[in-house]
């Protein structure tokens, strides 16, 4: 199919599947299924709210909450009506939340609960919002979800022809969402995804995945991250099968053994720690009776993780993308994995390695570019090719294997991104801190060299009764890690919880250009300095 927006897609499926179950849910310890026509019926019910309420084409809309029901139920309303979903993902600060919707000018915000709100509505206070929802709980002058839905059935017959007329204009060029991918200390950079990014890659996806009407996807990872919001959401309507939605990241396997999906995508980390918890032998179990394949993205999968599944019986592919390509360039089929990569370039989908090795793609996948960001934008976009910052290879068969990053950039093993110079920043704000270097590629969170000012630490000692000379032995000494995790912690009270340094090391001495690990404008060698501390570095996700 080949519709004109993700509105649209949702009515020709209802239309044409009906009866048939869309979404399945658990709440209260039962299972609801939502048939394809009711969830038609509700989004345009929320779009009947929106629009009677003034939410224009192309207005922004903010959405904050944890994966659910309503999550996806506010997205098609939003869609629905034309304009344009702006979600934050469930676990930033609200100062971070604060800055992201600011910066997209909302006119109207989807809360998950009252909690989310009491924090997020001061700092907000000056925007002219139109409507606020919470999905949970309630607040004076704020709706509550019943009472949204209530009323969008009882406006929906009047607004009825103004839902037909913008299902029918809204285009594939025009704006679906703004994704913000990193910047949450700093200045934001929203992508902008239009209808026909996400319709074209649910549509490539449907030509090699194998997902088919009858297909169940299980979806546990967050909506408010492209990849689950284009393998799970999105492909789900374009193949008019079921998305099943898991309770939570702790009760995705015994959630797969009541719906039996036939796929389910997940980050590296999660294959890790199952394959950890349940052994090779009870792999080809633990996920249903009727999985076809695993899907990983966000990080790099191990090969050695992927070839334990695949030996187990377990289909895991890994695919590579990026936010700005909606985010699949490419994966590896059912009937065609190489393991080591990252798959050969989805249905209409260029891909092309530069001079220095860089990965750059094009095709229908690629962005609109930055919100309100024409220079980030024209950097990142050249003659048409996407340029993603990663360093890669292609081979003759054109399976892409993807061999480091151009970027600094920090990918976690669950696939969260942390930019790291912004943490340092926040560190060294810190009077008590002199240098930091975060590390924590690959891993499941961050650690850090920490370089301390040791005549403030001394002082700061000094006052709780401890006196020591040696440099060696102060920065060793319990009280000493203690005051620098103290101010660390609160350095980094704001950031999200991904961006937070769990361990670190203290060293007795600055980092140098004598020692080699700075540059002569003092920007640090990172490769050189985690080389020097690699084995230390190491221990700290070894210890207990």
């Amino acid at each position: 199919m080949h519709e004109r927006n993700l509105g649209a897609l949702l009515r020709h499926q209802a239309e044409r599947l009906g009866s048939r179950v869309a979404l399945r849910y658990r709440r209260h310890g039962l299972y609801h299924d939502l048939t394809w026509q009711e969830y038609a019926d509700r989004a345009a019910a929320g779009a009947a709210v929106l629009i009677q309420a003034g939410i224009q084409p192309g207005d922004r809309v903010g959405l904050w909450s944890e994966n659910r029901l309503e999550w996806l139920l506010a997205d098609m309303a939003i869609l629905t009506a034309g304009a344009v979903n702006v979600p934050a993902h469930s676990t930033l600060s609200p100062k971070q939340v604060e800055v992201q919707f600011r910066h997209a000018e909302i006119s109207w915000m989807f809360l998950a609960s009252r909690s989310h709100y009491d924090q997020l509505r001061p700092l907000l206070s000056d925007l002219p919002l139109k409507g606020i929802v919470l999905f949970d709980g309630s607040a004076e002058g704020v709706l509550t979800w019943p009472a949204f839905l209530a009323r969008g059935f009882t406006s929906l017959a009047s607004q009825r022809g103004e839902i037909d007329r913008r299902l029918a204009s809204v285009s594939r060029e025009d704006l679906a969402t703004i994704m913000y991918t990193s910047g949450t200390t700093g200045n934001p950079k929203g992508v902008m995804l239009t209808h026909g990014n996400l319709l074209s890659n649910a549509e490539s996806m449907i030509e090699g995945s194998g997902v088919r009407p009858d297909s169940v996807i299980l979806g546990w990872l967050p909506l408010s991250h492209i990849y689950a919001r284009l393998v799970d959401h999105y492909l789900h309507l374009e193949a008019g099968c079921v998305l099943c939605l898991a309770e939570s990241a702790e009760t995705v396997l015994q959630n797969a053994a009541e719906c039996h999906p036939t796929s389910i995508s997940a980050v590296p980390r999660f294959y890790e720690k199952v394959l950890a918890a349940v052994g090779k032998d009870r792999l080809k179990y633990v996920f249903g009776k009727r999985l076809e394949w695993l899907n990983s993205g966000g990080a790099p999968l191990p090969p050695a993780i992927a070839k334990t599944y695949i030996d187990a019986g377990v289909l895991l592919l890994q695919g590579y993308g990026l936010t700005e390509t909606s985010p699949v360039i490419s994966f590896n089929r059912p009937n065609a994995n190489r393991i080591g990569t990252v798959g050969q370039a989805v249905p209409g989908v260029e891909i092309r390695i530069a001079p220095d090795g860089e990965v750059l793609t094009r095709g229908p996948h690629v962005m609109k570019g930055y919100w309100k960001d024409p220079k980030a934008t024209a950097e990142t976009i050249r003659d048409g090719w996407l340029h993603t910052g990663d360093l890669g290879q292609l081979d003759a068969d054109g399976y892409l294997t993807i061999t480091g990053r151009k970027k600094d950039l920090i990918v976690l093993s669950n696939g969260k991104k942390v930019i790291p110079s912004e943490i340092e920043n926040l560190l060294m704000a810190e009077p008590i801190i002199e240098q930091v270097v975060v590390f924590g590629e690959g891993k499941n969170h961050l650690t850090a060299l920490i370089v301390p000012n040791l005549a403030k630490l001394r002082a700061t000692l000094g006052q709780r009764g401890v006196e020591i000379a040696d440099d060696e032995k102060l920065v060793q000494h319990p009280q000493a890690v203690a005051v620098v995790a103290e101010r660390v912690n609160a350095a980094l009270a704001n950031v999200a919880s991904w961006e937070k340094v769990h361990k670190f090391i203290l060293l007795p001495r600055p980092f140098s250009q004598d020692a080699g690990e700075l540059t002569v404008s003092l920007k640090l060698r990172r490769g050189v300095i985690y080389e020097r501390y690699r084995d230390r570095l190491e221990s700290l996700y070894t210890e207990r």
